[in-house]
């Protein structure tokens, strides 16, 4: 893991992850929630989320001429990514067809048969990411890939996901358990731990240890 990686899962799990019972904008309740513009509006956090989409996008070789993704989740990313690299041009996809003015649903960047990469904040069932690719292939863009900063796993959003940016990739920087254990290394609470998959950070076995690395029972020591 980069160092620009490390240090966001750890402002994420600082600033955006919290422990109770919340209700979701899917209608489920979860015992956690991720609000990520905590960190995607903090200055550093900013920094951080164009960094480490930026280290991203280039490893996979995608080459797009803008990032773009459904207003508001996306919209700090876009501009993140688009300053940080400062050559790729944002634009922001919005929830209802604007009615007055131009009547756009696409704002910023409008250049037909562009590449482009589709980000957003959080997955859970994957329907704003979904709204967003088929508005930006409606519009002309060609998505060449799909990017969240969090996934939720166990709210199945994926297949969602990757059925409607099909033959694009979807790729998720953390996945929640991902800033759930590293909020609970920060918190020294070990009673969350046992909810969660955690693994030897130097073999991969089961953890039993996990404050401050998490170790099996082998390099406990």
């Amino acid at each position: 893991m980069s160092a620009s990686r490390h240090e966001l899962l750890r402002l994420l799990a600082h600033k955006s992850f919290k422990l109770g019972e919340f209700k979701l904008s899917s209608g489920g309740t979860s015992d956690y929630y991720v609000d990520c513009r905590l960190t995607t509006l903090d200055a550093r956090g900013s920094q951080l989320t164009g960094q480490v989409f930026l280290e991203e996008i280039r490893q996979r070789g995608w080459k797009p001429q803008a990032i773009g993704g459904l207003t508001m989740g996306a919209d700090p990313i876009v501009v993140a990514i688009s300053v940080i690299s400062g050559e790729l041009s944002g634009f922001l996809v919005r929830k209802a067809e604007k009615p007055h003015g131009t009547g756009q649903k696409i704002e910023g960047f409008r250049e037909k048969g562009a590449r482009v990469v589709i980000v957003d904040d959080v997955c859970t069932t994957g329907a704003s990411t979904v709204q967003a690719i088929e508005v930006a292939r409606e519009f002309g863009f060609e998505v060449v890939g799909d990017m969240c900063l969090v996934e939720r796993p166990e709210a199945g959003g994926r297949p969602n996901v990757e059925t409607a940016a099909s033959p694009a990739p979807f790729v998720s920087i953390f996945t929640a358990n991902d800033i759930r254990t590293e909020h609970v290394l920060q918190t020294d609470d070990t009673t969350e731990i046992p909810a969660i998959n955690v693994n030897c950070e130097l073999c991969g076995r089961p953890a039993i240890t996990y404050h401050p690395r998490s170790r099996c029972e082998a390099h406990k020591t």
